[in-house]
């Protein structure tokens, strides 16, 4: 399991997961049209918390590899729940032999573009017969938690002149 994350431009936020392996081992269902879900995370599923500055609410955005997608904001820590408003996530996912890749392209212009974001990328990845795994840049001790703040691993530069 890999993961990159890019702002391209103010406002846009580009992540790359990329899963390697047996792939027909995995649950990675067909691409369909683009739809907002919820409990995304209950089956494969790439995730992307992002908190744009220190002691501020943070997002968390879940992506299927049918399409399907999420967006959440937080006022802390698990705290304050509620559905964010954004445009849909444009999603492309790509399998190639043993390879398989999702792209997924936000926009986010209410989040600060002159400032670096802090990113905690990580996955849910759900095997044929039920097993999950549990992916992220980093993980904080014990069971998997990626809302915790040791979780959030990645500082993202703002996007350079346009």
């Amino acid at each position: 399991m890999a993961a990159a994350a890019e702002r391209p431009r103010p406002g846009v936020l580009k992540l790359t997961y990329i899963v390697n392996g047996d792939l027909g081992a995995l649950y990675l269902p067909p691409a369909g049209q683009p739809v907002r879900a919820d409990e995304l995370w209950k089956r494969t599923c790439f995730e992307a918390f992002v908190r744009p500055g220190a002691d501020e609410p943070y997002f968390e955005f879940n992506f299927a590899p049918t399409a399907a997608w999420a967006a959440y904001r937080f006022d802390g820590y698990r705290q304050g729940m509620a559905k964010a408003d954004i445009t849909p996530a444009d999603i492309e996912a790509r399998t190639s032999g043993d390879r398989f890749e999702l792209t997924v392209t936000l926009d986010l212009p209410d989040l600060p573009a002159e400032r670096a974001w802090r990113l905690g990328l990580s996955a849910v990845i759900e095997a044929l017969n039920g097993e999950k795994s549990y992916w992220a840049l980093a993980h904080p001790p014990g069971k998997p938690d990626f809302h915790h703040p040791d979780s959030f691993a990645l500082d993202l530069s703002p996007a350079g002149p346009t």
